[in-house]
């Protein structure tokens, strides 16, 4: 582990101006480096998929982090670089306060195939026009914490590798399986053939309340669970499209208080999410 002082020192070009990692033209895609934040998140990303390039924090952060004797194996085994800074050198080479003070940078690796993942899967979401990466990292937390097998993208998402959605989903996008239909705004639905070819039930949330109670939406006739259940959400406001609202098969709404027009995105899926582990524990 090495020192380092002077905020232009090379070793810590990860971490520059990182208010705009996810635009780095020198990097395949323009696509920037993943970048974890804090104890939990940074050991999250070190035992996932993705190459870790560097781990940089306050002394005190690292010496704590570093007690951890499969820690300091891992960092060994792969030879990784770990420097020590102060906070005001991190604050000029981030461009902000950096109070978490212990980061880590890794390298970006193909997408897992949609088909790989659907193959795998007993249920998932898919995400259309979701834009906020915090939004984004919330359902991905509430996927690990429920039990969800992996996030799918259609068309007008963001990045779900971008810093504040790793921040937010507390590092599970790191181990969540992902992966991103490919086609435009209105053709990207054709995709969702695949998973209704796989054997899954599409279900489309709503605040209409005229669809389908989502307790009802997930089960059949006989009340009992499908087997395969994909959810689809869509971005607050404007909701699903269309062509996707016509691409599933059933049209499910979580019953609000009278007032309340839509629930934030990341909360439906929740509350989605938990109806479908219920609908199997019963």
């Amino acid at each position: 582990m090495s020192h380092v002082s002077d905020p232009e020192d090379s070793r810590l070009d990860d971490f520059r101006n990182l208010n705009h990692s996810d635009n780095r033209p020198d990097l395949p895609d323009g696509k920037g480096l993943i970048i974890a934040e804090g104890p939990l998140v940074v050991e999250r990303l070190l035992f996932s998929r993705f190459p870790v390039r560097a781990l940089i924090g306050f002394p005190s952060k690292l010496d704590s982090f570093l007690e951890h004797a499969h820690i300091r194996e891992y960092l060994s085994q792969h030879n990784i670089a770990v420097h020590s800074l102060e906070r005001h050198t991190l604050a000029q080479v981030a461009g902000f306060d950096m109070h978490r003070g212990l980061l880590a940078s890794a390298q970006r690796v193909p997408e897992l195939a949609p088909e790989n993942i659907i193959s795998q899967a007993r249920t998932v979401v898919v995400l259309e026009g979701v834009g906020d990466h915090e939004n984004i990292g919330a359902i991905f937390r509430n996927a690990a914490g429920m039990d969800i097998d992996a996030v799918l993208f259609g068309n007008g998402c963001a990045d779900p590798l971008y810093r504040r959605v790793v921040r937010v989903s507390m590092g599970h996008v790191l181990r969540t399986p992902f992966s991103s239909f490919p086609g435009k705004r209105f053709g990207w639905q054709t995709h969702l053939a695949q998973l209704r070819d796989a054997g899954f039930h599409l279900v489309a949330l709503t605040p209409d309340h005229q669809a389908v109670h989502i307790a009802d939406a997930i089960v059949d006739a006989q009340g009992k669970p499908y087997d395969k259940v994909a959810f689809i959400v869509g971005a607050e406001g404007p909701g699903l499209t269309g062509k996707t609202m016509r691409a599933a098969d059933v049209k499910a709404c979580i019953p609000m208080a009278g007032g309340t027009d839509s629930l934030n995105v990341a909360t439906a899926a929740a509350i989605a999410f938990y109806e479908r582990q219920r609908s199997l524990r019963t």
